[in-house]
């Protein structure tokens, strides 16, 4: 018997659960990407990214295709990209509720001046 669909989505979003991992897709959402291209961009060594990048490749979100001695990598689905452009999104709208919330609060607050 195969494992039930929240259980799936689970295991997905705990694959996209590493920021190495959510830049990377972002990279790859614009275009196809070597290691050596992404390295600058992510900031972390190449081991790390190499580790980052078989975990999305086993998870089947990557594909890499090999060019002499170069790995490009891409986006197995482009509907990656439509996912992390509504993870912005949302995100957008709570840290634009939060920012209301912190505006609201500093203006309630009593004038703490010390008495003379």
């Amino acid at each position: 018997m195969s494992a039930p669909l929240y259980q799936l989505k689970a295991e997905f979003f705990k694959t996209l659960g590493h920021p190495v991992r959510i830049r990377v897709l972002e990279l790859l959402s614009r275009r196809e990407h070597t290691v050596s291209e992404m390295l600058p961009e992510v900031g972390v060594e190449a081991a790390h990214l190499s580790q980052q990048l078989a975990v999305l490749r086993r998870a089947n979100l990557v594909v890499s295709r090999r060019e002499g001695s170069t790995v490009a990598y891409a986006l197995a689905n482009p509907e990656l990209a439509d996912l992390l452009k509504v993870a912005r999104s949302i995100l957008s709208g709570v840290l634009a509720g939060q920012a209301e919330l912190l505006a609201d609060l500093r203006a309630a607050q009593p004038d703490r001046t010390p008495p003379p």
